[in-house]
C-alpha cells in the first residue's frame, strides 16, 4: 500500500445526513437552543406526523455546544440483541414528514460522525492501531456512499422474485432523503452517547484519510468475523466485482485458500478450525474490542444452531411469507469464495424455492439473522417421507465476510501490526489518500 496525499477533486469536510429513526411520533429533548425558522426550541418537545407540515422541518443549533436527544431509538434492528436507547446528537436535526411517518435525520460534519461510529462499533480499550484502521475504512465507505461511487441496488440488476427463485440483496440505496442510516445496515452511529477519547484520537490521527483504488474511493466493507476466509463483493451484493475485495485467508503470510465454492471443500473447512487471525482471539481481546451485546455470542469463528423440523418450518414460513409445508432439506446450490452459501435450495412438502443472496438466506433461516451463510446442514430422524425431526446448522463467521474482519484486525493490532499493514491485508493493492485536512 502506498500513501498519496494529493488526490484531487474531493471536497473537504462534507456534511453527512444520518437517518436515525422512521417513526410516527418523536420525543426530542433540546439540550441548548435550536432554531427552526423564527422559533427557538429548548427543553423537551414532542412531534407527531399528524400535525407537522408535510416536508422538511430543519432545527439548527444556536451554538456548537447545543445537542438534542431522541428518546427510544431502536438499535440492532431485527438482530438478536435489538434494544431501545435514548441517544444524544451534535449538529442539526431534520424532521421529514411523509404521510404518517417522521424521518429523524441528523446532519453533521463527517469527522464528528466518525468519532461516534468508531465508539459505537468498538470499545474504548480496543488497540489504537485497530481503531485507526477502522476510522479509515469507515470514512472511506461513507465518502463512497455520499459521492455516489457505489453501485445502486435500486437498479435491481440480477435480482429475481418468482415462485421458484428469490434472489435479493440489501444495500444503502434503499434509503431516501439521507445518506446512511444509524444502524448495522450501514454503520453503527449512536450519537455522542459513549464517545470515547480513544476513538476521537483515532479519527484525529487519520483525519481525512481514505482508501483508494486507482481514482476510486474504496467501498470499504467490513464484518464482525470472516470465519477465516474473505468473501467477494459480488457474491453478497450487486454483480460488480471489486479488485480490492478479493478472496483470501485471514492469515499472514498469505497461504493458498482451498476452493470453498466446492461443496466438499466448504464442508471440510467449516467443520474444522483452520488457523486464522480471527480463529482464537483471547477473552481479553474480545472484552477490549466488543460491546457487551456483541459478546453475547461466545464463538464467532465456528458456531452451531439447532432446530426441530417443526420449528424450522415455522421460521421459514414466517420469514419468507411462503408456505413450504414441512421442510425436507436445505441444499446449497452455489457457494462463494469463503464457503458462504449464495444460493440455497429450500425443499418442502408443499413448495420448493431457491433463495439468495447471503443476507436473504440468513434472514430466512432465523428469527433474527443467522450469524453467516457459511454453514453445512445436518439432518436427523428422517420419517418415511424423508422429513427430518431435527436440523443442525454448523457455521463459520459472523457477517458477510467482505473486506475487513473486525475480530481478525483487532488480533493483528494486538500482535503489533500497524493500521497501514492491517489495511493492506484486508484491502490489497489499495493506497491511503488524504482528503483536504482543513476543518
Amino acid at each position: 500500500m502506498t500513501s498519496d496525499r494529493s488526490l484531487q477533486n474531493h471536497d473537504a469536510t462534507p456534511l453527512v445526513r444520518v437517518g436515525i429513526a422512521e417513526i410516527p411520533h418523536a420525543d426530542i429533548i433540546f439540550n441548548g437552543e435550536y432554531r427552526m425558522d423564527s422559533k427557538v426550541f429548548s427543553g423537551a418537545a414532542s412531534f407527531d406526523a399528524s400535525y407537522l407540515p408535510e416536508g422538511d422541518s430543519l432545527f439548527s443549533p444556536c451554538s456548537q455546544e447545543a445537542t438534542f436527544t431522541v428518546r427510544d431509538v431502536t438499535i440492532g434492528k431485527d438482530f438478536h440483541w435489538q434494544r431501545s436507547l435514548d441517544q444524544t446528537f451534535r449538529g442539526s436535526l431534520l424532521l421529514r414528514r411523509h404521510g404518517s411517518i417522521l424521518t429523524v435525520i441528523n446532519i453533521l460534519p463527517v469527522e464528528w460522525y466518525l468519532e461516534s461510529v468508531i465508539s459505537s462499533e468498538m470499545n474504548a480499550d480496543a488497540p489504537s492501531e485497530f481503531l485507526k484502521a477502522h476510522a479509515v475504512i469507515s470514512r472511506s465507505w461513507l465518502m463512497a456512499q455520499i459521492k455516489g461511487t457505489c453501485p445502486q441496488d435500486d437498479e435491481e440488476e440480477g435480482m429475481t422474485d418468482t415462485p421458484e427463485t428469490r434472489v435479493r440483496w440489501y444495500d444503502h440505496s434503499g434509503h431516501t432523503g439521507f445518506d446512511v442510516c444509524a444502524d448495522d445496515h450501514c454503520q453503527r452511529y449512536q450519537g455522542i452517547t459513549g464517545i470515547n477519547e480513544s476513538a476521537r484520537e483515532a479519527v484525529i490521527a487519520t483525519r481525512g484519510e481514505i482508501l483508494t483504488f486507482g481514482d476510486e474511493i474504496c467501498d470499504a466493507r467490513f464484518s464482525k468475523c470472516c470465519g477465516g476466509a474473505f468473501e467477494t463483493f459480488e457474491n453478497c451484493w450487486q454483480p460488480v466485482p471489486k479488485s480490492y475485495l478479493r478472496p483470501g485467508p485471514d492469515i499472514l503470510p498469505s497461504a493458498q485458500l482451498p476452493d470453498l465454492s466446492v461443496e466438499e471443500n466448504a464442508r471440510t473447512w467449516i467443520m474444522s478450525r483452520p488457523e486464522a487471525f480471527c480463529a482464537a482471539p483471547s477473552g481479553d481481546i474480545l472484552r477490549k474490542v466488543l460491546k457487551d451485546y456483541d459478546r453475547s455470542t461466545r464463538d464467532f469463528y465456528r458456531w452451531k444452531v439447532e432446530y426441530t423440523g417443526i420449528e424450522l418450518s415455522d421460521i421459514i414460513r414466517r420469514r419468507s411469507g411462503v408456505d413450504f409445508g414441512e421442510i425436507i432439506d436445505l441444499q446449497p446450490v452455489a457457494r462463494g469464495a469463503s464457503g458462504r452459501i449464495i444460493l440455497l435450495h429450500v425443499i418442502g412438502t408443499r413448495h420448493t424455492m431457491t433463495i439468495g443472496k447471503e443476507l436473504e438466506i440468513r434472514r430466512t433461516l432465523s428469527r433474527s439473522h443467522l450469524y453467516s451463510s457459511a454453514f453445512v446442514v445436518e439432518r436427523s430422524g428422517l420419517d418415511s417421507r424423508g422429513v427430518p425431526e431435527r436440523f443442525i446448522l454448523h457455521g463459520a463467521g459472523w457477517g458477510h465476510g467482505v473486506g475487513l474482519c473486525q475480530i481478525g484486525a483487532a488480533v493483528m493490532a494486538s500482535q503489533g501490526h500497524t493500521y497501514r499493514r492491517i489495511l493492506s491485508h484486508y484491502y490489497p493493492d489499495t493506497r491511503i489518500t488524504t482528503l483536504n485536512p482543513n476543518p
